[in-house]
């Protein structure tokens, strides 16, 4: 059930979630100096599928069984780590990690069309519609008209960070779809676990053994996106979604890309043209619109 109102707990841990996710972009991009995106994308999974196994065996979780829940969790590994970590690693290469992360909130927007598209209770309202809108048209205005005339690297790297969205939207459905009955560490550690499998045969042969000689700052990167950003941030996700609610929870949407624009300033001197600005604006706004509670409690 979403709460109307965050206790002061509630608000530290969600702007802790937010300061966790923004730091990631600044990590992944620090670690693609010297490994390859999906080199990137097989550590953070194998990592972060070893640290939860190791909280899910200490808790004593029941482990899932079965073909079938193992073929669910092998979908949700592709849809929501796969897919989206390789695409995002790679437009990263090619765009800044504040920008990424700006296109990375489109997720909200196309969870509200993936929800609508295939669950009856999820059905687009005038007032989601106009959200939608709106996010797309901050979308839009963040990539810049040049991108949108002209076919390059730059624009085709922000093509894949938004299709890297679009797989998350996707597996926030498959999760309720196949999913639910699972505790959420169980569905991590089996996503991840997947996750890890896909990727070692697909690392291994588009980008060859990973070179584990890194300078620090890399294993820096690496540790901190696996360990902090992916392990713990799933563990602090779902204590803040038990505590506020999904419809709070989707604030943290709000409060990556600040982070990551300003980190990626300070430690690698990205600058963002002024138009993502005012598209993360409007998508912002598109995100508000979403979530409707600022209407509601406006209304008499």
């Amino acid at each position: 059930m979403t709460q109307t109102s965050l206790s002061p707990r509630a608000w530290a841990e969600l702007f802790l979630l937010g300061l966790i996710w923004g730091g990631a972009f600044l990590a992944i991009r620090t670690a693609l100096d010297e490994i390859g995106p999906l080199t990137s994308v097989l550590l953070r999974c194998g990592l972060a599928a070893l640290l939860l196994w190791a909280f899910v065996l200490v808790r004593g979780h029941s482990l899932p069984r079965g073909a079938a829940i193992w073929g669910s969790l092998l979908v949700m590994g592709v849809l929501n780590n796969v897919i989206p970590f390789s695409l995002m690693a790679w437009g990263q290469l090619h765009i800044p990690s504040g920008l990424t992360s700006i296109l990375n909130a489109t997720t909200a927007i196309f969870g509200v069309l993936v929800a609508a598209a295939v669950f009856a209770d999820e059905r687009l309202s005038a007032r989601k519609l106009v959200g939608v809108g709106l996010g797309f048209g901050g979308v839009l205005l963040a990539i810049g008209p040049a991108a949108l005339l002209s076919f390059n690297i730059t624009s085709t790297a922000q093509l894949a960070v938004i299709a890297g969205t679009f797989s998350y939207a996707c597996a926030g459905a498959w999760a309720r779809k196949r999913l639910s009955p699972l505790p959420p560490v169980v569905a991590a550690v089996g996503m991840l676990t997947c996750s890890t499998l896909v990727m070692i045969p697909l690392a291994l042969t588009l980008e060859g053994v990973p070179n584990l000689a890194l300078a620090p700052a890399t294993w820096a990167g690496i540790l901190y996106y696996a360990v902090i950003a992916t392990a713990l941030a799933y563990l602090l996700y779902y204590r803040v979604l038990a505590m506020a609610g999904a419809g709070n929870l989707m604030l943290v949407t709000l409060l990556i890309p600040p982070v990551a624009i300003v980190l990626g300033a300070l430690v690698r001197n990205e600058a963002l043209a002024p138009q993502a600005y005012g598209g993360f604006a409007l998508l912002a706004l598109g995100l508000v619109v979403l979530d409707g509670r600022a209407f509601r409690r406006n209304r008499v």
